[in-house]
């Protein structure tokens, strides 16, 4: 097992040679991730297309990202030409996980040679702002980002309860601070001549977790695709339709792309084909190469 810090990122597979590695990360050629799946005799990829640099950055209690990172990372590799370098912290109890800072952040040039980062983190814990700024200094100098689920509710520094726009509520968009219970969502798409999502049509998920919209609204810098609805029943026991937005993408400083989902708590929703398709579009948006040339057959 390889170590950056002080916390082991990965396991190394010893059987699959085409993975690289450095300093503790887990790099895999999208070709590969096809030979992983199956895909052997699909079409080669076109040689003229450079696959996009992704950093997935993961990690931490409430979920099973020993899971969803391979999940995640394969089930896009299929859908769109992307290299992965996964940053994967195993610290998952509840109080040290939650508070323990990623490896890879350890570094100010932690973002070098990357096209775009995903935030897939639960850290809420994290909140030294110095520590913040050096994790969004190179999204404040353009580099784009994707942000899932528990992304939305880490890194709460002072004001995040008390409807402060914190900096991390500024790059993702949408401040949220809390969420309903695991229950069905029923997802609407509002824009859907957007071109993330139209090709996309309205699902509802199996038990998911609904975050909240803590100021009723997205930030000016902030563009709703979707929204979900879920039912729940108050402590008075009368039942009610909570209604959120739960996809929509940001422009952070002016300039830097980032697409968001408050969706993906669960391994079923994140395997869930059509929740991968919404991610694989939102992160080729990002890089501002949502087109035929990165989208690969089975995608289009």
């Amino acid at each position: 097992m390889r170590r950056l810090g002080k916390a082991p990122l990965i396991d190394r597979l010893e059987v699959l040679p085409m993975f690289r590695w450095r300093y503790g990360l887990c790099v895999l050629p999208a070709a590969a991730w096809l030979f992983l799946l199956g895909a052997g005799d699909a079409a080669p990829r076109e040689e003229n297309v450079k696959p996009i640099r992704a950093l997935l950055v993961t990690g931490g209690p409430y979920h099973d990202y020993a899971k969803q990172k391979d999940i995640l990372s394969k089930g896009i590799s299929v859908r769109a030409h992307v290299e992965w370098t996964i940053a994967y912290d195993p610290v998952h109890d509840l109080e040290q996980g939650k508070k323990h800072l990623n490896p890879v952040f350890e570094k100010a040039d932690w973002a070098k040679g990357f096209d775009v980062v995903v935030h897939d983190e639960c850290c809420s814990g994290v909140t030294d702002e110095a520590i913040l700024a050096r994790i969004l200094e190179p999204h404040r100098q353009g580099l784009p980002a994707v942000v899932l689920h528990c992304g939305m509710h880490s890194y709460r520094t002072e004001g995040w309860d008390k409807g402060k726009i914190t900096p991390w509520f500024e790059f993702t968009g949408l401040p949220s601070t809390g969420h309903g219970p695991r229950r069905p969502i029923a997802i609407t798409f509002t824009d859907k001549d957007n071109p993330i999502t139209k090709d996309l049509t309205d699902w509802t998920t199996g038990d998911e977790e609904l975050y909240n919209n803590s100021m009723g609204k997205v930030l000016d810098t902030a563009h709703p695709l979707a929204r979900g609805k879920q039912k729940v029943r108050g402590r008075d026991g009368k039942e009610r339709t909570d209604d959120f937005v739960v996809v929509w993408t940001n422009l952070y400083k002016g300039k830097t792309r980032v697409f968001a989902t408050t969706l993906g708590h669960t391994n079923e929703t994140v395997a869930d084909g059509r929740y991968l398709d919404l991610v694989t579009r939102g992160l080729l948006w990002a890089v501002d190469k949502l087109d035929e040339a990165h989208l690969k057959a089975a995608a289009k």
